[in-house]
Order: structure tokens, then C-alpha cells, then sequence
């Protein structure tokens, strides 16, 4: 550490970081004692450390100076943040300064995990590549987030986006000629759960060898591993996967209608069983007799003319009648829902799949929680996500740093902390 010019004027005391929103959780969480330290922005290195965080890792953000950029996204991206950064500390840290660099060090020294998901170059230039680190601490286990594993593509800048039309997704997804990109981050999301179930296993691999290791996860192979059941298809078949919206469906019953008042609702029946039900519950004794609609894989075959049939009827009926009325019978079926209607899902509220949250700019609303269960609860919210450098004197005075030379840092912008909101 450098030494510290404690002539000048005293500041203020520190702030005390506010207290976080507290949801059930199961007690003891299955990574309690594990010290997670993320380098990471957007979305991939964030979910894999919210995982890890859900699961009871103490995980600590070392942001710059300016903070992770998806704090000031807007558009689709200004949930990114909120959403990808609960259960978290935040430290800002100017890493291109030596006192910062120092600070970072220290943090790394006491963790069990790194996380990061920046471009190749960046953290070696830094010296936190896991080259370096490892040379330090054999026990330390080194997550790194990419667009793709190490190959001839590895110098590619990637997206979400990016991978999804390079990997057949948007092609899946989209009608034919006109690829489309899923309606979530879908790679990133579940790139960053591999790479904490990478860390996990790696965790649980050090427990026997004593040692660490680099484990890397990748936009592009994530995507290929979300196409996989195509790609067997057309191994199995010899035929090509067409777009979803062109496929020939496994079941004769599986769509989008359109009914009373303009409603619509997707309806399935998806075996022999549930087609006798359907025809029961409807009326349909003609359909259920119909020897060309014996069963599923011939009824398949007939929905050209059986398709336009079974519209014309249902849509004498409401989306809510044939809510219910599917429910009833034990058969498939679906609103149309708007991601925004799910804070009003009653079976969210009713089992406690949404948690109260802070933002960091004052307001409080709802968030999803992981979609599991430990000993029959929610792993929930322990830590709001947090404001820039919230946890700065936190996590540096667990380090050793005295309030003095915390201080000076504060002066000399080695660390930033927002004002509270």
C-alpha cells in the first residue's frame, strides 16, 4: 500500500450502507462461506454470479469508477441490471491505478471464485488473467464468460444476437426467410448458468484435489447446445428441422386460436387420451368417431382440413370458457401473456416466485427468483442490487484498510461510492 498524506483536511464518516429486503430463504444456503469476486457488465457474467449469490455465495462486484454500464441502459435493456445483480456487493475500484489494482488483489487473495466476462485481452493487460492469478493461489477457481471457447472464432466480438443467427436459433425461430431472435437473452442468461454450474463443480473437484481451476463458458457453444435437438433430428432423419413456425408438429393439437372477441389462446391435446377427452368436453362426437382421426400421428396427417374445423368451432367460445374448461378436463392450454402481467400472476404470488426488491435509484418493485426450490423454499433476496460502491468500506475494511487511508482513496477516485437515493 502506498503511504497515505495524512495531512490533509478529515472527511466526513463513512456512511453506513442501508439494510436490504429479506425474503424467505432456506438456512444454511448450500454456498454459504464461499467468497465470490466478479469482474463482469451486461448480462452473461452477472447471472452466473446472481446464481451463485441465490445459492448463498457472498459475492462481491468490483465495478469502475463509472460504474457497470447496464445501469444506465435503457430500453430493453434497463432491467438488466435489476435484474442480474441481486444478492450482491458492490465495490468500485479504478483498477488502472496502482492503489486499485493493489485493492483488487487483496479482494482476489480471499476468494474462492473469480468471475469475468470480458474481452480475451482485457483482464491479462490488468494482470488478473487466470494465468496470473493462479501463480498466486492453486486453490483459486477462475470463471470466464465468453462468446465462444478457444477456435478459430475465439477473436469474434459476440452477442446474444450475434450467436443466435450464426447458431440457428433466429433460424428456428423465426418464419421461413426471416430469421428472428428469441424474445429473451436467452444465451447469455443460460451461459452464465453455465458457468456457475462450472464453478459449482469445480468447487466440489477442489474438494478432493486441493486445487483450482479455469472453467470457460461460451455464447456460441450455448447456443449449439439450444439447437442440439435439431441437429439430432436431422442426423436421425436425414431431413432438415424446419422454422418452428413452418414445422410439421409431433401433435396434431398444438396452436395459437383465435376466439370470441379477438382473444386468443394456445390449446394443445397432445395423445389419444386426451383427444377422447377434448371430443368428450366439447361435443365433438363426429371428430371423436372420424376413422381418419383415429389417432395422433393421423390426425397429423388430416390437419389441413382438420385445422380450419376445429377454429371454426372453438372460436364460438371465449378464451375464459375454454380456460376453464381445459383446466377442467386436465388438458393443456395457455393465456397469451405480456411479460409485464406476470407481477399479477396468481400462482407467482401465491408461491412466492416474486420478492420484493430496492433499486438503487430509490424505487422498490418485484423480481423473479430462481425457478427452484431447496427444502421446499425459494433460495430469495438477502441484498438489494446494490448502488455503485455501496459495500466500498465494507469489503475494504475486511481487508485491512483503516478508515484513513479508505479516506484517501475516496479522494484520490481510487474508489467511488454514489449517494444513496
Amino acid at each position: 500500500m502506498n503511504d497515505l498524506n495524512l495531512n490533509k483536511p478529515m472527511l466526513p464518516p463513512l456512511p453506513a450502507a442501508p439494510l436490504a429486503t429479506i425474503t424467505a430463504t432456506p438456512s444454511p444456503l448450500p454456498l454459504a462461506g464461499i467468497r465470490v469476486i466478479e469482474f463482469t457488465h451486461m448480462v452473461m457474467g452477472p447471472t452466473c454470479g446472481m446464481v451463485l449469490a441465490d445459492l448463498g455465495a457472498e459475492v462481491i462486484k468490483v465495478e469502475p469508477i463509472g460504474g457497470d454500464n447496464t445501469r444506465k441502459l435503457l430500453g430493453s435493456g434497463a432491467g438488466f441490471f435489476a435484474m442480474f445483480n441481486r444478492n450482491k456487493k458492490s465495490i468500485a475500484l479504478d483498477l488502472h491505478q496502482p492503489e486499485g489494482k493493489e485493492a483488487a488483489l487483496k479482494l482476489i487473495a480471499t476468494a474462492d471464485v473469480v468471475s469475468e466476462n470480458f474481452k480475451p485481452d482485457t483482464m491479462r493487460k490488468l494482470g488478473l488473467d487466470y494465468s496470473s492469478l493462479k501463480k498466486l493461489n492453486e486453490r483459486l477457481i477462475y470463471v470466464s464468460h465468453k462468446g465462444f471457447l478457444p477456435g478459430p472464432y475465439d477473436h469474434r466480438t459476440a452477442l446474444d444476437e450475434v450467436v443466435q443467427m450464426m447458431g440457428g436459433l433466429a433460424y428456428m425461430t423465426g418464419r421461413p426467410g426471416d430469421p428472428l431472435r428469441a424474445g429473451s437473452s436467452v444465451n447469455d442468461i443460460m451461459g452464465g448458468m453455465f458457468g456457475a454450474i462450472g464453478a459449482m463443480a469445480a468447487l466440489m473437484q477442489r474438494a478432493q484435489t486441493g486445487k483450482g481451476q479455469e472453467v470457460q463458458s461460451a455464447l456460441f457453444e450455448n447456443n449449439v447446445f439450444l439447437v442440439a435437438q435439431h441437429m439430432m433430428q436431422f442426423a436421425i432423419t436425414g431431413k432438415a428441422a424446419a422454422p418452428m413456425p413452418a414445422r410439421i408438429s409431433a401433435w396434431a393439437i398444438y396452436d395459437v386460436f383465435t376466439v370470441k372477441d379477438h382473444e386468443q389462446i394456445f390449446l394443445a391435446v397432445v395423445s389419444d387420451t386426451q383427444w377422447a377427452i377434448f371430443c368428450d368436453a366439447f361435443g365433438y362426437g363426429d371428430l371423436k368417431t372420424d376413422p381418419r382421426l383415429q389417432c395422433n400421428n393421423a390426425r397429423v396427417q388430416a390437419r389441413e382440413w382438420m385445422m380450419p374445423v376445429l377454429r371454426a368451432r372453438l372460436a364460438e367460445h371465449s378464451a375464459h370458457a375454454l380456460s376453464t374448461l381445459f383446466e377442467k378436463h386436465g388438458l393443456p392450454f395457455a393465456p397469451i401473456t405480456r411479460p409485464h402481467d406476470l407481477f399479477d400472476d396468481p400462482h407467482l404470488q401465491a408461491t412466492g416466485g416474486l420478492a420484493s426488491i430496492r433499486l438503487p435509484d430509490g424505487n422498490t418493485t418485484r423480481t423473479p427468483l430462481l425457478p427452484l426450490t431447496l427444502d421446499g423454499q425459494r433460495p430469495g433476496v438477502r441484498l438489494n442490487p446494490p448502488q455503485l460502491g455501496e459495500h466500498n468500506e465494507e469489503v475494504l475494511r475486511g481487508l485491512g484498510y483503516a478508515d484513513e487511508q479508505i479516506r484517501q482513496m475516496i479522494t484520490n477516485r481510487i474508489i467511488f461510492q454514489e449517494k444513496p437515493a
